[in-house]
């Protein structure tokens, strides 16, 4: 065997290596030790318990009921942006997702805002009773979910080729026809993938009913309860058993039907034909939409500067003082040095597990490529809990290292899949040429392949920029020993009572968010 041979193997080896104890630490062993804090006694008690019962009710209504909703506004919403010829796309585009933006707490307090027992609308109207409980839970819940599955149909619709529906045309199918004959078909796949994935959101996130959710506990504000509040591990790791099951099932539906399977031959794209009362109808829809989305936004961003909103709605900046001079700034550089170097840390990451997954075909390879699918199977509040439990005591807890490592590994599968299929796409014999030329498989790396691929490289380091800034579920197990990011003081202060406070610290985390997608915005367009 030649020494290049060699080397090349020896390189291979350490980077596969590497890539299994990340994994291993950071996914197998927290959950595996989760696991093993489950005993008979404490799933007894738990299932025995009168609020698990009712909280398991709660949160399959209420999770199912908002999927369903979600469903219904995206794909409207969807067909709306990539099937007509309305005007204001780019702009409806952009505004229908700026809920990513911000945490599902944030979107609480919104509708607490305008909705609440002193809320605006509510006192306009003159309402006894505000938007607490399934209704709260139900809309916050399609607030924070809305822009996901929105992204997830208007990425497959755009891409689907218009040959059928030219010929149906020439045919004389009629429009509805070709809706339930070709459409939904092609849907079909990305449709049950988007009620896996939103479910398992909304089942999850705490921060939605935590806020508005008022007497009716889901089992998400239950697990926080018992692990954080009452440190009772066993039965948060009960709790968090039953959390993982409907983000497996999203896992396999995701991994058995891939999207990019079913776009992956478009000779001719939907071009969609003007049509004045159909693309009226889409602006107004889309206009109701935008409303129903930055509503809730603009209702927080006012109560910062109202000295108690909205009983006295007289201009102030004394509630941006105090959250100052509570260490707001000191939180937000915490938060800011966690978003640089988890992205960082997780492009890095998820770039090379995707090249060793794309361009380097091997038994490892197809383990690989599950296992770094396999972290959007895990919800945040589970990673974090199993985090407690496996690293407490260990002298990376109470670290950034931690933090990093939690929320590399949370956001990890989207920006991999990102990458992996920009790899796909690169000639596959640039390799193969280089060796042939004496050219090391490194300098192929960094002279070729990177640059094509750079811009995929921003999205992803701005996706695990923005959710770590956004992010509290697993953080909100971790942070206590560490340097606290600024979204664990939104639960603060919400804590306290103070709603001006944490509203201002949601208009901070948004405007950091607005400023990086601006600026990614602004590089893509121009490369």
């Amino acid at each position: 065997m030649s020494a290049y041979r060699r080397e090349k193997n020896i390189a291979q080896r350490v980077i596969q290596i590497s890539i299994a104890l990340f994994f291993l630490t950071g996914v197998a062993f927290p959950i595996l030790r989760m696991f093993a804090r489950i005993t008979p006694e404490k799933v007894s008690s738990l299932a025995a318990s009168p609020q698990f019962s009712q909280a398991l009710v709660n949160s399959l209504v209420t999770s199912f009921l908002a999927t369903v909703v979600t469903m219904a506004l995206s794909m409207a919403a969807a067909f709306a942006l990539e099937r007509t010829a309305m005007k204001g796309k780019a702009f409806f585009r952009m505004l229908l997702v700026v809920p990513m933006l911000i945490p599902s707490i944030s979107h609480a307090f919104g509708l607490v805002a305008l909705f609440g027992t002193n809320g605006l609308v509510t006192r306009l109207l003159g309402l006894r009773s505000g938007i607490y409980g399934y209704a709260g839970i139900i809309a916050g819940s399609v607030m924070y979910a809305f822009p996901v599955a929105l992204l997830m149909f208007t990425g497959i619709l755009r891409y689907e080729d218009a040959s059928p529906y030219q010929a149906a045309k020439v045919l004389g199918i009629s429009g509805r026809d070709r809706f339930f004959a070709i459409t939904l078909p092609f849907l079909r796949k990305t449709m049950i993938s988007v009620f896996f994935a939103v479910f398992s959101m909304i089942m999850t996130d705490y921060g939605v009913p935590l806020l508005i959710g008022g007497k009716e506990i889901t089992l998400s504000v239950l697990m926080y309860n018992r692990a954080v509040g009452m440190l009772d591990y066993g039965q948060g790791s009960a709790i968090g058993v039953l959390l993982l099951i409907p983000a497996v099932i999203a896992f396999v539906v995701d991994v058995l039907h891939p999207e990019d399977a079913q776009s992956a031959f478009v000779t001719t794209p939907v071009i969609p034909e003007k049509q004045g009362g159909r693309d009226l109808l889409a602006f107004c829809f889309c206009s109701l939409l935008g409303v129903f989305v930055i509503a809730p936004i603009v209702s927080f961003c006012l109560m910062v500067f109202a000295t108690k909103y909205p009983v006295n709605p007289a201009f102030t900046l004394y509630h941006i003082e105090k959250t100052i001079n509570r260490g707001a700034l000191t939180y937000l550089k915490n938060s800011l040095l966690y978003a640089v170097l988890t992205g960082l840390l997780g492009t890095l990451v998820a770039f090379v597990c995707a090249y060793m997954t794309a361009r380097v075909r091997s038994r490892f390879s197809r383990a690989l490529h599950l296992l770094s699918m396999s972290a959007m199977a895990i919800p945040g509040l589970v990673l974090g809990l199993s985090y407690v439990i496996f690293f407490s005591g260990r002298v990376i807890y109470g670290t950034v290292v931690l933090i990093l490592m939690v929320n590399t590994v949370h956001f990890f599968a989207s920006p991999y899949l990102m990458m992996y299929n920009s790899l796909v796409k690169v000639n596959e014999h640039l390799e193969a040429v280089g060796r042939s030329l004496g050219i090391a498989r490194l300098r192929i790396i960094c002279d070729v392949i990177v640059p094509k691929v750079r811009m995929t490289l921003l999205e992803m380091f701005a996706f695990f920029f923005v959710n770590s800034m956004m992010t509290i579920s697993a953080v909100s197990f971790l942070a206590p020993p560490s340097p606290k990011p600024v979204a664990l003081m939104i639960t603060q202060f919400e804590a306290q009572l103070l709603m001006e406070s944490a509203a201002f610290v949601s208009v901070m985390i948004l405007l950091v968010n607005l400023v990086l997608k601006a600026a990614v915005t602004a590089v893509t367009s121009h490369k």
